[in-house]
């Protein structure tokens, strides 16, 4: 096949090279997690540990497909957050932010890397503590992994989107929690992070998406927020945005000098991945931005909150909709959890007793596994459905 062919076919999971390139992104997605995970103490700051992620990500992208005739793409697909307590999401400050974890902190740690525009991404939540978590904090942990879990098992060819939405809402009331409204999970293909079709987390009449079918090969970032509050997003102080997005269809001459620096840099070093505006010169990023911004050049990521004293968990997870079932390629083991409610509702049991993998029908002939081709997860264990949640295996 010509290179020229090669580009028009669009690239999927049919292809052994592709899946290699997604699980090697989400190999480096988890443990760039784990290392943020392992920084997170109390008094550190925030800002110092998600540089560090970031930092991870590029080194190891940086060390992938050096030798190879045409140039790859590698690096963040998404920049590390980590947004404590009531604030829900997209908290990474710039250089000059002071703030610092705390004993006790619910940290929502959220990150991304692609390799060759095959994006992997992965968030998880983080009590700060010794032992196990407790009460409603352990709630909103044990509500969101069922949730991600329950996901996981529906997210596969032939079930519908809708079908997502309803389940991870039975398991959020089974928990007394609600699903944080506005959290869309997207299709995801090669340089594309927020593909057109999604799973809504809270079907509500002013949210509608289109009804979709999951279908083989394709790839999801399944993401789910789950609040002890109301589950409905406030944005307190447009100034705490720090992520952005380049809106690759919208076009508009700058007024400001300032403005057209920011985004001719913007456009030259992040032009189709979200960034983070600690990458450009900070007094002159807040002044240029703002029109970026004003004129839908760029898309911000705001920095969400629910109401203070609520708990937020946050779980995002990458899956590959395999030809043998569904494969999840991005997680974090959880925290031992001591949840005060178990799940006693025999639909939600039976989502969870369902398998990932799709059991081949006989006949067909054994592919002879090339050297590299890792499509064929079927002798992966699969993960233990669980009655109480307390801190269920994540699929590694």
């Amino acid at each position: 096949m010509s290179d020229d062919e090669r580009e028009e076919k669009e690239l999927d999971l049919s292809s052994p090279e592709v899946v290699t390139k997604y699980k090697s992104a989400a190999e480096i997605a988890n443990k760039a997690l784990q290392l943020v995970v392992s920084e997170c103490k109390p008094k550190a700051k925030v800002v110092d540990i998600c540089e560090k992620g970031d930092a991870f990500i590029r080194e190891q992208t940086g060390n992938m497909y050096k030798n190879v005739k045409r140039k790859i793409e590698r690096g963040v697909a998404f920049p590390t957050c980590i947004s404590v307590n009531n604030t829900i999401c997209h908290f990474s400050p710039l250089a000059s932010d002071e703030t610092v974890l705390e004993e006790g902190d619910m940290l929502k740690i959220d990150l991304g890397c692609h390799i060759d525009g095959f994006i992997a991404v992965v968030a998880h939540t983080h009590v700060l503590k010794e032992g196990a978590v407790t009460g409603r904090a352990a709630d909103v942990l044990a509500a969101v992994n069922t949730a991600a879990e329950v996901a996981l098992r529906l997210v596969r060819p032939g079930r519908k989107n809708k079908d997502v939405t309803e389940a991870i809402q039975k398991v959020a009331t089974a928990y007394d929690c609600k699903i944080v409204e506005g959290v869309l999970s997207h299709q995801m293909k090669q340089f594309v992070i927020d593909g057109n079709k999604v799973v809504l987390s809270v079907s509500n009449p002013e949210t509608r998406v289109d009804d979709a079918e999951f279908e083989e090969n394709e790839v999801y970032a399944i993401d789910i927020v789950v609040s002890t509050g109301e589950g409905k997003p406030k944005l307190l102080d447009e100034k705490q945005t720090t992520i952005y997005k380049r809106a690759v269809d919208k076009n508009y001459h700058l007024k400001m000098k300032t403005s057209r620096f920011i985004f001719s840099e913007i456009s030259q070093r992040f032009p189709i991945m979200p960034f983070t505006a600690r990458a450009l010169e900070e007094k002159r990023a807040r002044l240029g931005l703002v029109e970026c911004v004003n004129h839908e050049l760029l898309q911000p990521y705001p920095v969400l909150h629910e109401k203070p004293g609520d708990y937020v968990a946050h779980i995002k997870f990458t899956v590959l909709l395999m030809p043998n079932g569904s494969d999840r390629i991005t997680s974090h083991p959880l925290q031992e959890l001591q949840p005060t409610k178990t799940i006693d509702d025999p639909e939600i049991k039976a989502w969870l007793s369902l398998g990932t993998k799709t059991k081949k029908k006989g006949g067909g002939k054994k592919k002879k596994g090339k050297k590299g081709d890792t499509a064929d997860e079927s002798a992966e264990p699969e993960p233990e459905p669980m009655e109480t949640t307390n801190g269920a295996t994540a699929q590694e």
